[in-house]
């Protein structure tokens, strides 16, 4: 850069602020889209992000031929953003009940406009700054760990809106920055006025006016709140429902939990009667007063069973601390009668798995009640926390902590022909097979309450460590009264529970059946998807939008769709340029060859992100402690592996090779310690996972942060117009990327995918290798090397 060198801090500080916003404003609008339209939806605007930032990259030619100072115009252009931040936030939340195609277009158009200017500005900060970009890389990391740092308090402390303007802000002042460089009084002082402006419109949104608020959601108003609150994972508010006299608590303004309102010291036998007279309740007329376990105790209907039935001991696991901590135990305890504060209900906020895996006690019933909520986490991903509930190695893990009478009771939805409950059979059969208990049909009571007509049944299956007695059966048979009995050991009904439970090949009833409802494991933590690949085109084409089956998963499809979507974004970012701006891909074959380097390691660094995002959720006991600390670990570490990269790689060769081949190896290994040693650690303390989490992702980060700064450093100097070029395919890869990781996933397994990523950097390897001469120094094959016109 041909600028001061008085002026390479403010340089750094200007990348950092910029991609510090920029990863706040794409994980905050993952959020506001999973609220306003499903949790499907927040995975696209991660797509959008990252097509904006490619496309932006493209666009910094077109920039860097302007008039005027570089640093002025990157300052309009981080004021401008201050403005489409704003904008994009504001369509978003106008939408009304039923937005049309044209209304969800203009939704994704004006949300990928920030994407477009950061990345217009962040490539032309790295191509103008090449000489030292493994420093300034260094700071772009850095800040986007910054931006990861700041989502979780701002989201919790004041919501999704106001975390989208805290972005707005700090392009503001990346603005104001770049001015004062630029020596531009005019330009820096609108800066720092728009800067103020939008730090008063976060101030006055926040204290109850809401200029800028949901008010409507999923094709419906929401009314009759008299609470919201905001964290890294949901949107949770509580509405009065009149007609039915009752208090919901509602997640991302669909999934909804009722609050249960029962006075136990003053508990009537009508009341008492009604509790234990639903098919959640059937465990606690087989073992009354049994020392209970409740995951997903929401808002506390389990619980209130288990005390109407005498017991005396029960744990509670929520994962939300809004709907354990601030509604159920702060701000409305008096809603529920105190039920969270009474001295024999103990509530916990955590992933119900990591509890469990980290519990020394044993139950007499561990219990989960419809426990999903179709919102997304922060990651964007479908990477919902109680996926992980349903697995064969959960049940194993529940299993394992019941007392020989004891049993694991899930209540899914029914349906004809049944998927999700016979599902929890086929998981039963496999965790069973593990323990070393050979008559499955012996443990599995079934009982449907309600009809199976517009998705009203509730399936109850019970799984029990040994077999049910003869005891036991007379109970639950005097218990199920005007409930369908489903399955009962010795009943003889004919249906498919009867059929699995009793097949001698239990593989093979599973490949035949209608839906897919094999075992899924921790390593496919998909249970919600039962279409069968086989059938998926089928379902994409036929399947009736009104029905439960298409609500479930749609996802698989959706992924599909955004896989073409981000297939379509990538060529754009590869068409567009030489079609409206003239410039094209360099004509010399050597550096276009070389630009696929880019491609890959954009995918692998993605896929690789995602997959480790999921791995560690058991492990840190939330899925919030994951994205925080393995976005922050990788970006942290990436960061300082670009910034020694210079040192120890040098002009590329074998030194390259090495951080490339090192990436495939420790990803690898990451993989399996992951999935084995974790295991083992799980109960220890939450400050020394988070730091031995850390520990296990710095090798791996710090090396993946070499790759990028050094290839750059060589096409600098082969062809320095094609740094943009590289800039804007790494991006589009990533957008492929954070699809495919999805899709990988649910097909393959996390294990594989990370795997997969590991070989796209050897695949990158390859691409380097081939441009290397005989002094191991990497170079393109010899010639004259200059743009197509």
């Amino acid at each position: 850069m041909k600028q001061s060198p008085t002026y390479w801090p403010q340089v750094y500080l200007c990348v950092a602020l910029t991609t510090m916003a920029t990863l706040l404003l794409e994980l905050s609008l993952t959020r506001i889209f999973s609220v306003v339209f499903y949790y499907h939806f927040a995975f696209l605007a991660i797509s959008i992000a990252l097509f904006g930032l490619g496309a932006g990259g493209v666009f910094s030619y077109v920039v860097a031929g302007w008039k005027g100072p570089l640093f002025a115009n990157m300052g309009r252009l981080s004021a401008l953003n201050g403005f489409l931040v704003v904008g994009s936030v504001v369509t978003i939340l106008a939408q009304g009940n039923d937005p049309s195609n044209w209304d969800l277009a203009l939704v994704y158009f004006t949300t990928a406009m920030p994407f477009f200017v950061a990345g217009t500005v962040v490539s032309l900060a790295i191509s103008e700054t090449i000489d030292r970009v493994n420093r300034v890389y260094f700071f772009d990391l850095l800040g986007a760990a910054g931006g990861c740092l700041l989502l979780i308090p701002l989201l919790d402390n004041f919501g999704g809106p106001n975390t989208v303007i805290a972005a707005a802000v700090l392009y503001a002042v990346a603005g104001a920055i770049w001015h004062s460089m630029a020596g531009s009084v005019k330009g820096r002082a609108a800066c720092v006025g728009l800067a103020l402006v939008l730090v008063a419109l976060f101030a006055y949104n926040r204290h109850g006016n809401s200029i800028i608020d949901v008010r409507h959601a999923k094709g419906q108003t929401l009314a009759n709140e008299f609470f919201q609150k905001w964290n890294s994972f949901s949107r949770v508010g509580v509405a009065h429902i009149d007609s039915e006299n009752r208090d919901d608590i509602r997640i991302d303004a669909d999934a909804a939990t009722g609050i249960a309102d029962f006075d136990f010291d003053h508990l009537t036998a009508k009341q008492r009667d009604e509790l234990l007279d639903q098919g959640p309740s059937l465990p606690y007329n087989i073992r009354p007063g049994a020392k209970t376990l409740v995951i997903g105790a929401g808002g506390g209907w389990d619980i209130a069973r288990a005390l109407a039935s005498g017991s005396h001991d029960i744990t509670g696991v929520e994962i939300n601390p809004i709907i354990a901590t601030t509604i159920m135990r702060e701000r409305f305890p008096e809603r529920s009668n105190y039920l969270y504060l009474r001295p024999d209900v103990h509530i916990f906020v955590e992933d119900g798995r990591s509890f469990v895996r980290r519990s020394e006690d044993r139950y007499q019933v561990i219990q989960a009640t419809l426990v999903d909520t179709w919102a997304s986490t922060a990651a964007g991903a479908f990477a919902l926390s109680e996926n992980s509930l349903y697995t064969t190695d959960a049940f194993r893990d529940y299993l394992s902590h019941l007392t020989d009478d004891g049993m694991v009771v899930f209540t899914r939805w029914g349906f004809d022909p049944p998927r999700e409950s016979l599902r929890l059979v086929s998981l039963a059969i496999d965790a069973l097979g593990q323990l070393g208990e050979k008559d499955p049909e012996r443990h599995i009571i079934v009982a449907r309450e309600g009809s199976v007509e517009n998705w009203g049944a509730k399936d109850t299956v019970l799984i029990s460590r040994k077999p049910f007695s003869d005891a036991d059966l007379s109970r639950a048979q005097s218990a199920l009264g005007h409930m369908q009995t489903v399955y009962l050991p010795g009943a003889g009904i004919h249906n498919q529970f009867t059929d699995l439970l009793t097949s001698p090949d239990p593989e093979k009833y599973e490949h035949d059946y209608v839906f897919d409802i094999s075992p899924v494991s921790d390593n496919r933590p998909f249970f919600f998807y039962t279409v069968q690949p086989r059938d998926l085109m089928s379902f994409m084409q036929h399947a009736s939008q009104k029905t439960a089956d298409y609500k479930v998963n749609k996802a698989v499809p959706l992924l599909f769709g955004l896989m073409g979507i981000s297939l379509v974004a990538t060529a754009l970012i590869l068409v567009l340029p030489p079609v409206l701006l003239g410039t094209r891909l360099p004509a010399h074959r050597g550096v276009r060859g070389f630009l696929t380097y880019f491609l890959f390691i954009g995918a692998g660094y993605i896929l690789i992100e995602v997959t480790l995002i999921q791995k560690f959720v058991l492990f840190l006991g939330h899925p919030t402690y994951a994205l925080t600390v393995v976005i922050f670990s990788l970006l942290v570490f990436s960061g300082l592996g670009s910034a020694y990269s210079k040192k120890a790689i040098g002009g590329g060769g074998s030194g390259l090779t090495k951080a490339l081949g090192g990436v495939a190896l420790l990803a690898s290994l990451l993989g399996v310690i992951a999935s084995s040693l974790l295991t083992q650690l799980v109960g220890l303390p939450l400050g020394i996972k988070m730091a031995l989490t850390a520990g296990l992702i710095a090798p791996l980060g710090f090396v993946m942060g070499m790759p990028f700064p050094t290839a750059l450093r060589l096409l600098e100097e082969w062809h320095a117009p094609s740094v943009r070029w590289a800039w804007s395919l790494n991006a589009a890869a990533s957008v492929l990327g954070s699809v495919g990781a999805l899709v990988l996933s649910i097909y393959l397994g996390l294990m594989q995918t990370l795997v997969v990523g590991g070989m796209l950097y050897l695949a990158a390897l390859v691409v380097a290798a081939r441009f290397r001469d005989e002094n191991g120094n990497a170079q393109p094959a010899a010639g004259h090397v200059a743009l197509a016109k």
